[in-house]
């Protein structure tokens, strides 16, 4: 394991959606996902609730399974409306970062299956339960995601690549039965993490500020 050595404004620019540049013949320590995890408990919790789980999948017939029903989705949302290309065509300077999203994408979706480590992070509860307010819903995800992005940090400091992805969702009670999660128990992401290729990553493009702040209103 390497340390980087960040400064935390370089962490958190930097952690960027890695997919092209996964290492997947270099194993990754169950030592080392611990740490980043015992890193992402740190996190805030709604009322400290800390209601989080996490699935760290490394058998490789199971990330077969999993990686093949993420592909079958991945192939409906390639052709649908959310697809990258078809996304800010109100601005054609974003037209190549958006080809270069897709293609990262279908080549994440085409290799899944060979992360060293897949990470399923759950909240307890059901976010899909029939009639449950948006306030509960948001107050349930922002339970978790904190937690999520604290480990995706983590894991940049020690020189792995993550990619937060929720496509297997579509799939997510044959997923739940393949892995023994409790019915009770909402799946919120699925993360593969390996060694990065290199560790120099920079900004990524992204809209001015002035495009999106709203200051005492919109």
């Amino acid at each position: 394991m390497t340390m980087l050595n960040l400064t935390a404004d370089q962490v958190l620019t930097t952690t960027r959606a890695v997919r092209k540049r996964l290492d997947f013949d270099r194993p990754v320590e169950a030592s080392v996902i611990d740490e980043c995890l015992e890193i992402a408990l740190q996190a805030p919790s709604g009322s400290n609730s800390q209601g989080w789980h996490f699935v760290v999948v490394t058998d490789q017939d199971k990330k077969d399974k999993i990686a093949a029903l993420y592909q079958q989705t991945f192939a409906d949302y390639a052709a649908g409306p959310a697809q990258p290309t078809k996304l800010h065509t109100d601005d054609p300077a974003m037209a190549h970062t958006q080809q270069k999203v897709l293609s990262s994408a279908q080549y994440l979706a085409d290799n899944m299956a060979r992360a060293p480590v897949l990470l399923i992070p759950c909240c307890s509860g059901r976010i899909d339960t029939p009639g449950l307010p948006a306030g509960a819903i948001s107050g349930m995800l922002g339970s978790i995601y904190p937690a999520v992005w604290s480990f995706m940090l983590a894991a940049r400091e020690r020189s792995l690549g993550t990619c937060l992805t929720t496509l297997h969702l579509n799939h997510e009670a044959e997923i739940a039965a393949l892995l023994g999660i409790p019915d009770d128990i909402s799946q919120i992401a699925l993360i593969p993490v390996a060694y990065t290729k290199g560790t120099d990553f920079k900004l990524a493009p992204r809209k001015q500020l002035d495009n999106i702040l709203h200051r005492n209103g919109w």
